[in-house]
């Protein structure tokens, strides 16, 4: 059986969920989200979503600003999506990940790409080159530094924005920081992935 891709140090992984998700019946109101994000949205992560129902007074506002990023950001979709997968592989998120590489192959994301972001930096022959524009690996490049010191570096920086208006280079360090945060609730709370996105990472992510 084929292995698949996983960071150094393994997944973030714990023996059960820390908080529990909501139930498909809790209420009619939480089917007929769940089914307008899945069915209208094209979205395979009930089990995200049932989490996120724990507190409906928030999960408006969050869905709000979670597509002004993805899919409805200015930055190019499969930029986009290397920068969220990038994010899900540092910090250990199989959630995060899983999803994101389902959402990133309908997005175009190619299985070379995915295999580039997990090797970046690594120099695994030459992967990164081979897949990855310039720019591309600029923005990874900017995630590595976010995640580590919360800063983006002077020549990454400057870098990006010889290639980036301002709008754009603020766009992708919000998209950097939001999906960090998420990355970090999804981690803590230990859902596991959905079946169906199972399916697509093995598809996908098979070494």
């Amino acid at each position: 059986m084929s292995r698949l891709l996983e960071p150094a140090g393994g997944w973030q992984r714990s023996a059960k969920p820390r908080i529990q998700p909501a139930s498909k019946q809790d209420s009619l109101l939480t089917r007929a989200a769940l089914l307008g994000i899945e069915k209208v949205g094209g979205l395979n992560a009930a089990n995200l979503w049932l989490l996120l129902m724990n507190n409906t007074r928030l999960l408006p506002h969050f869905v709000n600003y979670a597509m002004k990023l993805m899919p409805g950001g200015e930055l190019p979709r499969v930029d986009t999506e290397l920068v969220i997968l990038r994010i899900g592989w540092k910090l250990r998120c199989r959630y995060e990940w899983g999803q994101h590489v389902d959402i990133g192959v309908r997005a175009g994301v190619t299985d070379a790409q995915i295999h580039a972001v997990a090797a970046f930096g690594e120099g695994v022959d030459g992967a990164e080159e081979a897949a990855l524009t310039p720019i591309q690996a600029l923005m990874l490049r900017a995630v590595d530094e976010f995640l580590l010191e919360a800063c983006v570096s002077d020549e990454t920086t400057q870098a990006l924005s010889e290639e980036l208006k301002p709008a754009l280079l603020t766009e992708l360090l919000l998209l950097i920081g939001w999906y960090q945060g998420l990355a970090g609730v999804l981690n803590t709370s230990g859902i596991e992935l959905d079946e169906a996105l199972e399916k697509v990472v093995a598809e996908h992510t098979a070494i």
